[in-house]
């Protein structure tokens, strides 16, 4: 579940990235992380948004944060070495943490579409997967495993006219 682990940091990169921007693109993130001192809430798309960072003592911190078009949430993902069907794009990404009385839990939700159609992605992941030694099941245009650190995860393909959309669930408990 490396991903959940690379975004608070990417975000904050992305923060100050170029000046260059791509009009029209750009992922909603949205993260809630909740444990026994406080959490944080990070809620933002291709317009900006906004952090929250909750203390126990009931201590908030609000932050405006620019737009985050320059996130190239594409090139960081993979689980396990396999990354999205090639030409996909993040629309989404969702993490719901939580670290309290020593049990840490998270959920990772992605939405992405696909440029070729939900079988071909389908089987072309399955494929990957099979290469790098990680066993799926196969329902349909639904892919499930295990990742090497334990975590399941699901990959969904539907049909978007003549492509795909999906969405990638990785579950730790």
């Amino acid at each position: 579940m490396r991903l959940a682990f690379l975004i608070p940091p990417m975000m904050l990169l992305a923060a100050c990235g170029s000046d260059e921007k791509k009009p029209g693109k750009g992922t909603e993130i949205s993260i809630n992380a909740d444990g026994d001192s406080g959490g944080v809430k990070i809620n933002t798309g291709k317009d900006g948004g906004k952090v929250r960072i909750d203390g126990e003592d009931g201590t908030a911190i609000n932050i405006d944060v620019p737009d985050f078009v320059d996130l190239d949430i594409e090139s960081d993902f993979d689980i396990d070495g396999v990354k999205l069907y090639p030409g996909s794009h993040v629309t989404k990404v969702d993490v719901d943490a939580t670290d309290r009385n020593g049990t840490d839990k998270a959920t990772v939700r992605l939405g992405f579409t696909s440029p070729a159609t939900p079988k071909v992605a389908a089987d072309w992941m399955a494929g990957e997967f099979g290469g790098k030694g990680v066993k799926v099941t196969r329902t349909g245009d639904t892919l499930a495993g295990k990742t090497s650190d334990g975590e399941n995860f699901t990959i969904r393909f539907g049909p978007d006219g003549k492509t795909a959309r999906g969405e990638v669930v990785i579950v730790k408990s």
